[in-house]
């Protein structure tokens, strides 16, 4: 009776050859009037094919819909075609976009991606996690380190493939190299645009110092105003939260303690200290500027829309992927961290004499 069963259910499927077949290389050659080997050579980015048959041959992939079989690349070429990436899992803006910017770049250039996430203590995952994607065969690693303590456990481990870390200011070492944006340059652009609009007294809501991002982010604030002839004013360590900020806020009023200008170490911060100013009667910014950093979305619809640093991810991305192919492949590339752009909103404004 099972074999009557299964006999049935085969007949009720349609035959093999109703499926339409996978558009291959082959097809791609043909139709382009090419070679087998030029195909891949146009694929593999080859610069000995010329322009136009280079656009010809792209535009024919697209419309038959071809997708290159990585598995098969593999075998061929004894490289595989992924990257991986290791990860704390920090919910916080700027490790997710980050994240999902390296994920979506390096499909763009053809590569997979291998996410793995470690956590506490940094000393025991780290190193299992490099050695998962090592034995996975990655072709690089690319670590978003956001913390301190995750940066050393990556510098002491030990990996048989090249290995990038994602970490603001942080030195290369012989087996690590780095890249990042210029976080200290961003702060330094909130910091310049409040002395420009003529504030001397500018406190800084710093993220934290655990983090590579808070201190260099601290730096930039303390770089700018000594630039100036200003000596840097209030600095109070917080933990990037929204609450922190508004309970910091609420107590700078309480105190009496309010500055001309607010260098925030993130929007979320700048988010809450406004919200407790606002409660307080405390109005921005006619009463305080305030800048932020990281240019989240909704942040021009903050009140006052925020002005704001912008970290640009994909340039980021774009960036550090060339900067792990480069390692790849033996060859130099520029690593000049990516600049992060100033966006001037209604948070900040001219500075105005205060009744002594």
């Amino acid at each position: 009776m099972a074999g009557v069963v299964g006999q049935q259910d085969a007949e009720a499927r349609p035959p093999r050859s109703s499926s339409p077949r996978k558009p291959n290389i082959t097809d791609v050659a043909r139709i382009a009037g090419v070679s087998y080997g030029t195909v891949s050579r146009v694929l593999n980015s080859a610069p000995d094919v010329n322009a136009a048959t280079r656009e010809r041959v792209l535009q024919i992939i697209k419309d038959i819909g071809y997708r290159r079989n990585r598995a098969a690349t593999t075998l061929v070429t004894s490289r595989s075609t992924s990257i991986g990436i290791l990860t704390d899992g920090s919910p916080r803006f700027g490790p997710v976009g980050t994240l999902m910017a390296l994920e979506n770049t390096a499909r763009k250039k053809g590569y997979s991606t291998t996410v793995v996430t470690v956590e506490v203590p940094y000393e025991d995952s780290v190193q299992k996690a490099l050695d998962t994607l090592d034995d996975i065969g990655v072709d690089g690693i690319i670590v978003i380190a956001p913390m301190v303590s995750m940066a050393s456990a990556v510098w002491s481990a030990s990996v048989r493939v090249p290995v990038e870390m994602i970490a603001a200011g942080a030195s290369s070492t012989p087996n690590v190299f780095t890249y990042s944006e210029n976080q200290e340059l961003g702060a330094r652009l909130a910091t310049e645009h409040l002395i420009e609009l003529g504030h001397t007294d500018i406190a800084h809501l710093a993220g934290s110092m655990d983090w590579f991002d808070g201190r260099v982010r601290k730096r930039g604030w303390e770089a700018a105003l000594r630039d100036a002839g200003l000596l840097p004013g209030l600095c109070l360590e917080g933990d990037w939260s929204p609450k922190w900020a508004y309970e910091t806020g609420l107590r700078l009023v309480e105190e009496g303690n309010i500055p001309q200008a607010i260098v925030a170490a993130s929007d979320h911060t700048a988010l809450g200290v406004i919200r407790a100013f606002a409660e307080k009667g405390v109005r921005v910014p006619e009463d305080v500027s305030i800048v932020g950093f990281d240019d989240i979305e909704g942040s021009d619809y903050f009140l006052p829309p925020l002005t704001t640093v912008r970290q640009d991810f994909t340039s980021l991305a774009d960036a550090s992927i060339e900067v792990l192919l480069g390692a790849i492949d033996g060859r130099e590339v520029d690593r000049t961290p990516s600049p992060p752009t100033l966006v001037v909103r209604m948070s900040s404004a001219p500075a105005i004499s205060r009744p002594s």
